[in-house]
């Protein structure tokens, strides 16, 4: 009964540090003003029928802090890749040269400054909401085996690790968000 409750605590602590993962995933494909070539990670391009991430089908390199340089390995590609990154609206415009494809990263006015902090908020919100669901969940569980035989005081030490876990996955969303919105307010 004692290892299935533990069993718990370590899954809820798996699903917070996914949560916590996933958001700095997430917020590394916002564009800052600086050429990062991860925002094309979510860029999906047509390739002989099947969708596929741009950084699947070229290398992307970032010759200088404004700009990106995308090297298909087809050269027949350079027009789909290009149509792609105008369909994804990511705010960079892609100039073909035949042979690699250039971004110039233009810099942020303060209303998309606004915006992005506005939006890594509600995306480190949104991480909260699964930490504590999680918690929520991790809870009812070990509730649950008080009925099926566990101690009571063993249920209240793991509730209270699952606590301790929750506080610090919350703290480092708040962290993450406050690092980000540093990055984004950084001319």
């Amino acid at each position: 009964m004692i290892e299935k409750a533990k069993g718990i605590v370590s899954a809820t602590k798996g699903k917070m540090a996914d949560a916590v993962k996933f958001l700095e995933e997430d917020l590394k494909t916002y564009r800052a003003g600086k050429a990062n070539p991860l925002i094309f990670n979510n860029v999906m391009v047509d390739y002989y029928g099947s969708p596929m991430p741009i950084p699947q089908v070229a290398s992307i390199t970032t010759p200088d802090a404004k700009t990106i340089m995308i090297q298909p390995w087809e050269k027949n590609m350079i027009p789909k890749i290009e149509k792609a990154i105008m369909d994804a609206n990511v705010g960079l415009t892609p100039q073909n040269n035949g042979e690699a494809i250039r971004c110039t990263v233009p810099p942020l006015t303060e209303e998309r400054r606004k915006e992005l902090i506005k939006k890594a908020k509600n995306a480190g919100e949104n991480a909260k909401v699964v930490v504590r669901n999680a918690r929520r969940d991790a809870i009812d569980q070990l509730k649950k085996l008080i009925k099926e035989g566990l101690p009571e005081d063993v249920e209240k030490d793991d509730e209270g690790l699952v606590q301790k876990e929750t506080d610090a996955a919350v703290k480092k969303v708040d962290e993450i968000i406050a690092a980000k919105e540093k990055d984004i307010l950084t001319v």
